[in-house]
Formats: C-alpha cells, sequence, structure tokens
C-alpha cells in the first residue's frame, strides 16, 4: 500500500520536528541521554523523535521547551501537526502504545476488548466485518490479535484495568459450547495478576461510557494517552484536557462497576445459566 498525501506530510512533519528537537539539543551542549534523563524518558524515545519514527507529544514537547530555553517553539510545532498525528488513522500506531504500556485503562461497550478475547470470538469478530474479510484476511487478524494478548502473560505484566457493559458479556456471537468457553477464558484472565475485570450491570441506573468505547494508556514516559475506535477509523488522543474528560469517565465507571469479586460472582452466575 503506498503512503497517501496525508500520510506523507504527517512524515514530513514529524522529521521536521525531530531535527528541531536534535539542533536546540546540541546547540544546548546535550547529549541525547543527557536530555533523555533530564526530563526523565527513556533514551531511545529522544532518539526515535529525533530520526522522525516517533511523534513528540504534548506534555513532554512543553517539558523541553522548558529546559532547553526554546520559548514555546517545540509545543508550537507539535500543536500545529497536520492532525492525522494528533488524531491518527490507524490502530498500528495504539498497539505499538499497548506492547510498551505500564498501565491500560479499557472500556468497552460493544465487543469483549481484544485481550481477553479467544480465539474462535475474534473470529466471530472479523467474521461480522461489512465489507466481509476473506477467510485468510480473518485468519491473519486473528492470529494478531491473540499475539497481542501475550502482554498479558508477561513475568512483569503492566497494570490492567477493564470495565465492561453487560450486554457485550451475555452478547453471543459464537455457537452455545464455544459461548461458555469464552465466559470461563474471560473468568481466568480476570485472575491474572495485574488484571482487575470489572461488569457495568445492565440494570444500573447510571452509565458514564454510553458515548461509547475508549482506552487510556501510560507510557514508559509516563505520558497520559487515549484511544478510541469508531465506525470508521480510530482516534489516538494526545491532548491533556481530552484526557482527562476521559479519565473522568473511567473513573466513574469504575465506580458504577461491580467489584472485582462481584463481577467473578456474576460469571459464575453467567456459567451456571448454560
Amino acid at each position: 500500500m503506498h503512503p497517501s498525501n496525508r500520510q506523507r506530510k504527517n512524515a514530513s512533519a514529524m522529521k521536521l520536528v525531530g531535527k528541531l528537537l536534535g539542533l536546540f539539543r546540541v546547540a544546548a551542549g546535550l547529549t541525547q541521554a543527557q536530555l533523555a534523563d533530564a526530563v526523565g524518558v527513556q533514551v531511545e524515545t529522544i532518539a526515535s523523535i529525533e530520526q522522525g519514527r516517533r511523534s513528540l507529544l504534548p506534555d513532554l514537547a512543553s517539558r523541553l521547551d522548558q529546559l532547553l530555553e526554546t520559548k514555546g517553539a517545540l509545543a508550537t510545532a507539535v500543536e500545529n501537526m497536520p492532525e492525522v498525528d494528533l488524531v491518527p488513522a490507524w490502530a498500528e500506531q495504539y498497539m505499538d502504545l499497548e506492547r510498551t504500556a505500564l498501565a491500560l485503562s479499557w472500556y468497552d461497550n460493544q465487543v469483549l476488548p481484544g485481550l481477553l478475547q479467544n480465539e474462535a470470538y475474534a473470529r466471530a469478530v472479523f467474521r461480522n466485518r461489512v465489507p466481509v474479510f476473506s477467510e485468510e484476511k480473518i485468519a491473519i487478524q486473528t492470529a494478531s490479535r491473540l499475539e497481542r494478548q501475550e502482554i498479558l502473560h508477561r513475568s512483569e505484566p503492566p497494570t490492567i484495568s477493564f470495565v465492561i457493559w453487560e450486554p457485550v458479556v451475555r452478547l453471543q456471537l459464537v455457537d452455545d459450547v464455544t459461548h461458555v468457553e469464552q465466559l470461563r477464558h474471560l473468568r481466568a484472565c480476570a485472575m491474572l495478576p495485574g488484571v482487575s475485570l470489572q461488569i457495568l450491570p445492565l440494570n444500573h441506573r447510571a452509565h458514564a461510557g454510553l458515548n461509547g468505547p475508549f482506552t487510556l494508556l501510560e507510557t514508559p514516559d509516563y505520558q497520559q494517552v487515549a484511544y478510541s475506535e469508531t465506525q470508521r477509523g480510530s482516534l489516538l488522543v494526545c491532548d491533556p484536557d481530552e484526557i482527562s474528560i476521559l479519565s473522568q469517565k473511567y473513573a466513574m465507571l469504575r465506580a458504577q462497576a461491580l467489584s472485582p469479586e462481584d463481577t467473578l460472582g456474576l460469571l459464575d452466575r453467567l456459567l451456571g445459566e448454560q
């Protein structure tokens, strides 16, 4: 697939911001390692930004401006990046962040979170796509989704919180036997170290997530990023104000949902009904 004009503009803008950062760093007499240490990020982060391989997020841009005394030049450059940089179109950028995240907070009201889907359920999700995927594409997408789940089983996994609306848990995209297997898989995931699973019950009179699903991430540089999928694309959100709103929503959703212990009880009841 050839890059679009929009993608090329975005790549050029990222390279320009990276060159600016490198110029300011050298003028300040700092190495990449020294700058990374001064602002509390990994040296690879600075190197990737300077090479145009990684976006400079607004919060880090402001910290760099202050340290390098560049009078807001980097923050201004980031603020005026093409929209595709601040709101990327490709979910792959999210998956890169997911792989290295220190923490994830995930709310879903449509299908089970990808990290909690077993193989049969994932296949059913992709098989329901419109326009339809070929069987080959379904197999590739399913394998990719299952591969992402390795973060749940690391020796030092990220801290992951899930809030799922009860209708999603009851949604039966597969046959009865496979549905039970998915419920058991969900329960097993809830018992993993670092995982908190809460179900928001169908009969609850308050619901802070009616506008749709979203995920909050904390990067290795302790920056907050949010991700949201829509019918026709995806949004990677870096704006601190927007992230604050989503953080408030997530805190409210956790308060409205069943506790992790009561969630296990609900899953046991659902399994007993099968």
